[in-house]
């Protein structure tokens, strides 16, 4: 989604949009077969990917907020970004855009870091299992508990 919402922000052209399929189309299939033989390795490679990410979009922030960016000041959100994450009126600035992108990176990184943490053929999924102490933190679907190391095995099961 991420990607879509500046594809249509940017418009860009056939070659442009054909190169960045074949990018996708390339990457998507290597990732394919190196995850059926390391997955532990892909999600902790796509942990580090959204780590990176999560510090990209700190930065535009805060060169943002800043006046560094002057064309983005008064961006307002596309139409696809603004019904995907139910951006509420008065909230669709560049800014507001970049925030929510952020936060999905910041729980995406904690997700594949939690992964590469457990052991993949016993561990459960703890981003959908039920916890006996709900006064305890664990893992949530939401930004709660955001660990960005990922949650250990200890934590979890």
């Amino acid at each position: 989604m991420h990607l879509l919402t500046f594809l249509k922000m940017a418009e860009p052209g056939w070659f442009m949009k054909f190169m960045i399929l074949g990018a996708q189309g390339v990457f998507s299939n290597g990732f394919f077969f190196s995850y059926l033989i390391a997955p532990k390795m892909c999600h902790r490679f796509v942990g580090y990917l959204e780590e990176e990410a999560t510090k990209t979009y700190t930065y535009a922030i805060e060169d943002l907020e800043a006046g560094k960016l002057p064309g983005w000041e008064n961006l307002e959100a596309p139409e696809i970004a603004i019904n995907y994450w139910k951006m509420p009126e008065g909230h669709r600035s560049m800014r507001d855009l970049l925030l929510y992108i952020r936060a999905d990176e910041a729980k995406h990184r904690e997700i594949h870091h939690t992964f590469a943490n457990l052991n993949q053929a016993e561990d459960p999924n703890p981003f959908v299992s039920e916890y006996k102490d709900e006064s305890k933190p664990h893992p949530t679907r939401g930004i709660e508990y955001l660990k960005s190391e990922g949650w250990e095995r200890k934590d979890v099961i």
